[in-house]
């Protein structure tokens, strides 16, 4: 996918880029493929799979939330998709970058420099010590194919206000939705939005879930990495 299609692909998503979106979205393709190749953030190795895999697939959250305001954060945002992405194109979006591998966090920084974000900063953290602390802050939390359903619930809800919303984003998901039906009541959570879809140019398939909070979480929860990951909650 180059600069053009992807413009025309995310007009059927009722995203309209402007030139500047665009000019920031190349400038970040080619950063991202340059600093690539002397440190590891990414499999994709062009930047037409850039444009599809990173840029348009990130943007497919429009099919399930209207992100044009409000705050986000984005766990696990490794080179920052989809939260950057999403800053770029959402001016009036507050976009936190969660990530624990300072790494990726030193090329954030140096890419919200260089492109001039205003709404966009870092958290050089692990998921669990910063949503125990940042408990009820934000509007959406994100996390793309970070790790299991039902281990990011537990991660990511004690982040999101009353009624906000956790967007998933994930290739196949039926299993683990399954997993993750008693944690979703014991986090007061609920699905209230599910997309499937191929991406163009056999792309792969996505699924898409807006899972929304219904109260306030419960002060032990996250509980710490290794006993979510041990044992799912009942």
């Amino acid at each position: 996918m180059n600069k053009e299609e992807l413009k025309s692909y995310v007009k059927e998503l009722g995203i309209e880029l402007t030139e500047e979106m665009l000019q920031k979205l190349n400038d970040y393709a080619d950063f991202l493929l340059e600093y690539n190749t002397h440190t590891n953030l990414t499999a994709i190795k062009t930047k037409e799979e850039v444009y599809l895999k990173h840029f348009y697939d990130s943007l497919t959250l429009v099919k399930i939330a209207n992100l044009q305001k409000g705050t986000l954060l984005d766990v696990g945002t490794g080179a920052g998709f989809p939260g950057l992405v999403l800053a770029i194109v959402f001016p009036n979006l507050e976009v936190t970058l969660l990530d624990s591998n300072n790494k990726k966090i030193t090329f954030l920084n140096d890419c919200i420099a260089k492109l001039q974000i205003k709404n966009a900063h870092t958290v050089y953290s692990r998921a669990e010590d910063y949503t125990k602390i940042h408990r009820e802050s934000f509007d959406f939390v994100t996390s793309r194919a970070v790790a299991n359903l039902r281990i990011l619930l537990e991660l990511n809800i004690p982040a999101l206000k009353v009624n906000g919303c956790f967007l998933v984003m994930k290739a196949q998901v039926e299993e683990e939705l399954e997993d993750s039906k008693n944690t979703m009541r014991v986090l007061s959570c609920k699905i209230i939005g599910q997309e499937e879809f191929n991406l163009p140019k056999n792309g792969g398939t996505r699924t898409l879930l807006n899972i929304k909070k219904t109260k306030e979480t419960d002060q032990k929860y996250p509980r710490t990495y290794d006993k979510i990951k041990k044992k799912a909650l009942k």
